[in-house]
């Protein structure tokens, strides 16, 4: 992250996303009343509904500050939010306790109806995020602040995965039109939403917690790189994150700016549709990967601030393995598929999203130049976000280039949605003569993230 006072001119700290709602802009005097911190993110959110996209990152960045979840992630642990503490009387059920006072920011008083009211039309959608759930029985309301949760198997992940699912108001959660400006229980309300353009938000003045030094914080779509590090340099935003590595001195040495990097739970990932031929055969997939040279693509692109992918997930994440990434090996590609019955090569389509990641597109032209010398012509489909939502959920796809995080710093986050059967993701199916262990390489990730947020 990037940030800029225009007053003091000193680092605006916020090492995670939820951090901005303690930051200021701040100025010599001290007084923070009616100070204004402006926000431009490298993505803008499609949508204010959070349930419905539970795992879009500019989503989860805006929502974050004006509702709540009821746990948080403390140094790795769940940690209490809106409940206070939570029990197991017996391995399949879990009772949480809900903190007392709260009030969603109309005044409307917080109960258990809203968290299962939440909570439940989360797993009905059946989202990203519902396969981390996909043992709960039934969430009940057992009193106005004690919510009862029963799951068919034991679910020790419990609370990690409720500090991503963000509790709006029970009986308004299945109206499309309160997501238009959803009323939460944080720091925040949502004053605006205007797509392609900006959210305005405003300082919650009876929020149960300490209150924001800011008064209003501005959400900002500006989709272009160079737009927003000349923004940043005119004082026209305070906040930056996702500065592609080759723009990091446009800043870095700016007055008044720091530049910081951390560890991160980003990475860049590719799928393979193995609904679809030729991804069927597990040897095209293998040769695919043959095809790449991962680390020459990731050293020219990132420097040191990003390697090869050894797991599903970072090494920061608990609980990562350290596998050996695929050789890069042209000749055994084009050995492979052949053997699957394409000796002339293959013609085949990449999607990604517009903007969807620092150097996203240099990376999916070094990939589809690797892939031509093994015979495998790409055709590129670089997407408006929106309409790659929307192929993307379609499966309408061959294969996805994306960035991804895994959002409580857990495994099992990224295990558990992506790369189980009962999450249905796109290359677990049982198919041609052997079977892949996930649904597609981890081509990349930040190893000295450009931005240390992260959601949740």
């Amino acid at each position: 992250m990037t940030a800029r006072s225009r007053a003091a001119r000193v680092l605006v700290a916020a090492t995670l996303v939820f951090g901005l709602a303690a930051c200021s802009s701040g100025d010599d005097s001290g007084d923070t009343g009616d100070q204004v911190l402006r926000y431009a993110p490298q993505l803008f959110p499609v949508s204010l509904d959070v349930q419905q996209y539970p795992a879009e990152e500019p989503v989860q960045t805006t929502v974050q500050q004006a509702l709540e979840t009821l746990t948080v992630i403390d140094n790795g642990q769940p940690a209490p939010k809106l409940a206070t503490s939570w029990d197991t009387p017996d391995p399949k059920t879990w009772v949480f306790h809900l903190r007392e006072g709260v009030k969603f920011s109309d005044g409307t008083p917080f109960t258990a109806a809203d968290v299962k009211g939440s909570i439940d039309r989360l797993i009905g959608l059946k989202g990203s995020l519902a396969p981390l759930l996909s043992t709960v029985t039934s969430v009940d309301a057992t009193d106005d602040k004690t919510v009862t949760i029963h799951t068919s198997a034991p679910l020790g992940t419990l609370p990690s995965s409720l500090s991503l699912i963000f509790i709006g108001q029970g009986a308004k959660v299945g109206d499309d039109a309160y997501w238009q400006k959803p009323v939460g229980t944080g720091p925040f309300t949502i004053d605006s939403f205007s797509p392609d353009d900006k959210v305005v938000l405003t300082r919650n003045e009876g929020y149960w917690g300490d209150k924001t030094k800011v008064a209003r914080l501005e959400i900002l779509d500006m989709p272009e790189v160079a737009a927003r590090v000349t923004a940043l340099s005119n004082s026209e935003v305070d906040v930056l994150a996702s500065i592609p590595p080759d723009q990091v001195s446009e800043v870095s040495d700016v007055d008044g700016v720091k530049y910081g990097t951390g560890d991160s739970y980003n990475y860049y990932f590719a799928w393979f549709n193995q609904n679809r031929k030729p991804f069927n055969d597990i040897r095209v997939r293998q040769a695919l990967l043959h095809a790449l040279d991962l680390q020459g693509t990731i050293s020219g692109l990132f420097g040191d601030l990003g390697t090869v992918g050894r797991s599903p997930v970072t090494q920061a994440v608990f609980g990562a393995t350290q596998l050996e990434p695929p050789t890069h090996d042209t000749e055994l590609a084009k050995q492979l598929l052949a053997q699957a019955g394409y000796p002339n090569g293959i013609d085949i389509s990449m999607q990604w999203p517009l903007e969807g990641g620092p150097n996203i597109k240099a990376m999916a032209q070094a990939f589809i130049s690797d892939w031509a010398k093994a015979g495998i012509r790409v055709k590129p489909l670089e997407k408006e976000r929106a309409t790659w939502l929307k192929d993307f959920a379609a499966l309408d796809w061959d294969i996805n280039l994306q960035t991804n995080t895994t959002g409580t710093g857990d495994a099992d986050f990224t295990l558990n949605r992506l790369y189980t059967c009962a999450a249905q993701a796109a290359g677990l199916l049982q198919q041609g003569p052997g079977r892949d262990p996930g649904p597609g390489p981890r081509v990349a990730r930040p190893q000295r993230a450009q931005d240390p947020l992260r959601t949740g």
